[in-house]
């Protein structure tokens, strides 16, 4: 077993899953999810609470150990659903990018969720959960690479102006990052540096993009969804680059 213990990207991953309840509360959505127009009231707005209740309980319960598998699960259910939202669109256009774009970010979030799973269980054999592990997160990078290539001009439009030498730079230079991470992942080459590398950009992303737009239009219901979006996806990578440093260390020490 990898030990569970205190871990910065479990707080940041709860926190997010809290913020995402409480948006859920605040305008009835979740990441651009209308609930209510999914369900029509009565029974939408009791769909709503539930959605809302189960996200705050899992932020909580993921930072406790005899409540953590639960809190994961539950986490893991809610993310999985709205995840299988975007499947039709994707059947509908398979040739456009967007849909798949959208639901690798809502299924990193499920692998987040399992990541905090396998951090508390016993039953799961490290060295699966790190294969395992690697394949899916490498993946999700791989689809932000697609993302950010097939719409240059929209990643742009979101780093800072001021930061030299220009967005573009920024542009592919992250682009780049997300598929060598993905290439280190997928063949668990270097695969621990990149998982805190693509930890440590993302964050970088959140400070340096989504914090100042949500100061600048705090009214603007989508900089919420975002920024809990991006330090989720941050949450998730940063369990998974500490579940792989104390399996590597556990290595060490036993040899």
């Amino acid at each position: 077993m990898i030990q569970m213990g205190a871990n910065v990207g479990r707080l940041v991953f709860g926190a997010t899953a809290i913020a995402f309840g409480l948006i859920t509360l605040a305008w009835h959505e979740f990441n651009g999810h209308l609930l209510l127009d999914m369900w029509s009231a009565p029974g939408g707005l009791l769909f709503v609470y539930a959605v809302a209740a189960a996200q705050i309980f899992g932020g909580v319960a993921i930072q406790f150990r005899r409540l953590a598998k639960s809190g994961a699960v539950t986490l893991g259910v809610v993310y999985l659903f709205f995840t299988l939202l975007w499947i039709p669109q994707i059947a509908a256009t398979p040739q456009i990018f967007d849909p798949w774009g959208n639901f690798f970010e809502e299924f990193t979030l499920v692998v987040g969720a399992g990541f905090v799973y396998a951090s508390a269980s016993a039953q799961l054999k490290p060295a699966t959960v790190i294969r395992v592990g690697c394949v899916l997160l490498g993946v999700c990078a791989l689809s932000f690479a697609i993302y950010q290539a097939v719409h240059p001009h929209y990643t742009a439009g979101l780093v800072p102006a001021w930061l030299p030498p220009n967005q573009m730079f920024w542009v592919m230079a992250t682009t780049i990052a997300f598929a060598l991470a993905a290439v280190a992942l997928l063949l668990n080459r270097a695969a621990l540096l990149a998982a805190r590398l693509m930890t440590l950009m993302i964050v970088l992303f959140g400070l340096l993009v989504w914090v100042p737009l949500l100061i600048s239009d705090p009214q603007k219901h989508s900089n919420w969804d975002e920024i809990a979006e991006n330090f989720a996806i941050a949450g998730a990578a940063w369990i998974f680059a500490d579940l792989l440093g104390k399996y590597r260390s556990a290595k060490i020490n036993a040899a």
